[in-house]
């Protein structure tokens, strides 16, 4: 079946979700208000089920080739020591840039199809299409449209950074401290990925004073990067999760990425499942009429990424645990063996 699609927001969910119906004979417009794609990100993790989501775009070969595949990972204590060595090749990641994967899903696209510099307009404006994919983010416009503003995410007590630096690393390592983690990646193009979170007020001042004063004592691959970054390079976020929606779809709108359930980024799962929506969606939408599609991507989507959103917010607060340190460690390490 094929139809009439608008795309409220073009992000990985959104663009992810324009590339699967066009290839299956939907018109489609996507309104995006920014000017063009961005030009500066952080390094993403595609797991499977995200590599399998660009499978079926057919992006998956080419992000292969560009990313940096992650299948170890180990976690360290603040002076550099191992807490525990994850090493599995059934669950490889590919490390690529949001710039460079947002391109990707462009180049997939006719042209004309990304409105790029529009905002998406009113839901009460929409009615000559058959349905309304909301990919308009945690701040969706859409979602407080349909559920009302009680449903907006919530602080998760986490700030975080994010940056980049130029060099190579095959390793890939997070380290946890006392109420704050540091995390290190490769990623494409000569460049290494960093990440830090700490628990703080929503609000609390960042920067590389911040980060400096916070982790300058830590061992010497975070000092090495710390050493290197600018104001320029340092994206600085609170951290926000959704609470549990009634329902992922309302008449002919579907919710999908951080507008259905945004989560922290301690699994590196967000932008995944965001993909995995979007394939899930438009793989129904081909298949069977738009109300009885719907109604199947509801009861596919929202029971797992409710226990995603749970899982991170759980893996964040042991990753940046302020108390019984040794205890914490001592558990990851031994879980770590097994995994």
């Amino acid at each position: 079946m094929a139809g009439k699609a608008a795309i409220l927001g073009g992000g990985l969910g959104g663009l992810t979700a324009a590339n699967l119906l066009t290839r299956r004979g939907w018109d489609v417009s996507v309104f995006e208000r920014s000017p063009a794609p961005p030009t500066t990100g952080t390094a993403l993790g595609m797991w499977p089920a995200a590599m399998a989501a660009l499978d079926a775009v057919g992006l998956g070969a080419r992000v292969r080739q560009l990313g940096a595949p992650q299948h170890r990972v180990a976690f360290l204590r603040p002076d550099g020591s191992v807490i525990g060595r994850v090493d599995s090749a059934r669950r490889t990641a590919y490390l690529v840039s949001r710039p460079a994967l947002l391109n990707l899903l462009v180049d997939g696209l006719p042209d004309g199809v990304v409105r790029f510099g529009v905002p998406a307009p009113d839901l009460g404006t929409l009615a000559g299409f058959d349905v309304v994919v909301a990919a308009d983010g945690t701040r969706s416009a859409t979602r407080d449209v349909l559920f009302g503003t009680r449903y907006r995410p919530v602080y998760t007590g986490l700030t975080a950074w994010r940056g980049w630096i130029p060099g190579e690393t095959r390793a890939v390592t997070e380290t946890w401290g006392r109420g704050a983690l540091f995390g290190i990646t490769p990623r494409e193009g000569g460049l290494v990925n960093w990440f830090a979170a700490v628990r703080a007020p929503a609000g609390a001042p960042g920067g590389p004073t911040t980060l400096r004063d916070r982790f300058g004592d830590w061992h010497q691959d975070v000092r090495k990067i710390l050493e290197q970054i600018g104001a320029e390079e340092v994206l600085h976020h609170d951290l926000y999760e959704s609470p549990a929606l009634p329902s992922y779809v309302r008449g002919n709108v579907a919710l999908i990425g951080d507008a259905a359930h945004s989560m922290a980024p301690n699994l590196g799962r967000g932008a995944c499942e965001a993909m995995v929506d979007a394939v899930t969606l438009g793989r129904l939408l081909a298949a069977h009429p738009v109300p009885d599609a719907l109604r199947r991507y509801d009861r596919a989507r929202r029971r797992p990424t409710r226990r995603l959103v749970r899982a991170s917010h759980v893996v964040g607060r042991v990753a940046t645990a302020e108390r019984w340190i040794g205890l914490r460690d001592t558990v990851v390490g031994l879980g770590a063996r097994f995994a």
